[in-house]
């Protein structure tokens, strides 16, 4: 990990916080309690910083410097709120092309899938708050610095981001194995929302459920799925044929 995607020490994680540095997550040790840390703590939850309580153990494996007890990992970028977005895409007469990421883990993966997005001219990429690769530098790395030029919306609940769209008039599409139906064949000509599996799991059971079509990629070796980075790509530029 870079030592420029995290902060540690409780002064210090205050004062990035208050000159609006983009914080992805703050580890806490358990048990911490002192008149310093109160001070953070009400900033965290002021500012809706997602946090964690850990075993000093833990934090410890990121750094062995005087951390006090707290870590902050610093993302790379702006997050951006769906529901702000959304309909500005509408009002500006497009028929968004949203990419929605499920447990993305690879920070590899999630780079090239950024990357293609944008080539592909994706209006925004949606990723849960929890469980997935973090948007370091690490990630701007592999993205080859796309994902300044992408909004990317993080969430708490995936299957209530997903409600909202359907209910704004987007289609879901999820890529799966266990799909139905060719990729080719949908229409993504639509206002869509392409979502994308971990790289174990898939698509979880829930947001299938959700999805208006569950669309195969068909293969035709012997391995049984593609890498995620790829398949991405090619269901984003089934949009792209589809709308030019």
């Amino acid at each position: 990990m870079d030592n420029n995607d995290f902060i540690f020490g409780t002064r210090a994680i205050i004062e990035a916080i208050n000159n609006n540095r983009f914080i992805d997550k703050v580890l806490i040790k358990k048990g911490l309690d002192n008149e310093l840390f109160a001070e953070l703590f009400q900033l965290i939850k002021q500012h809706s910083i997602p946090y964690q309580l850990v075993p000093v153990e833990k934090i410890n494996q990121i750094t062995r410097k005087n951390h006090q007890g707290v870590i902050a990992f610093v993302s790379a970028v702006e997050f951006y709120n769906l529901e702000n977005i959304l309909p500005g895409l509408f009002e500006s007469g497009k028929d968004p092309l949203i990419l929605v990421l499920d447990h993305i883990t690879d920070v590899r993966n999630f780079g090239a899938i950024i990357r293609s997005a944008e080539c592909g001219g994706v209006n925004c990429v949606v990723i849960p708050e929890k469980g997935m690769a973090r948007v370091g530098s690490d990630a701007v790395k592999t993205s080859a610095g796309a994902i300044y030029n992408l909004p990317i919306c993080k969430v708490r609940n995936l299957n209530t981001a997903i409600r909202f769209m359907k209910d704004s008039g987007v289609k879901i599409v999820s890529a799966t194995e266990k799909g139905d139906k060719l990729y080719t064949k949908s229409d993504m000509t639509v206002p869509l929302a392409i979502v994308m599996g971990s790289e174990d799991k898939g698509v979880s059971g829930t947001v299938l459920q959700l999805s208006d079509e569950q669309l195969k990629i068909p293969i035709l070796g012997e391995i049984a799925s593609l890498n995620v980075s790829v398949a991405a790509a090619l269901m984003i530029y089934e949009a792209v044929r589809q709308r030019n």
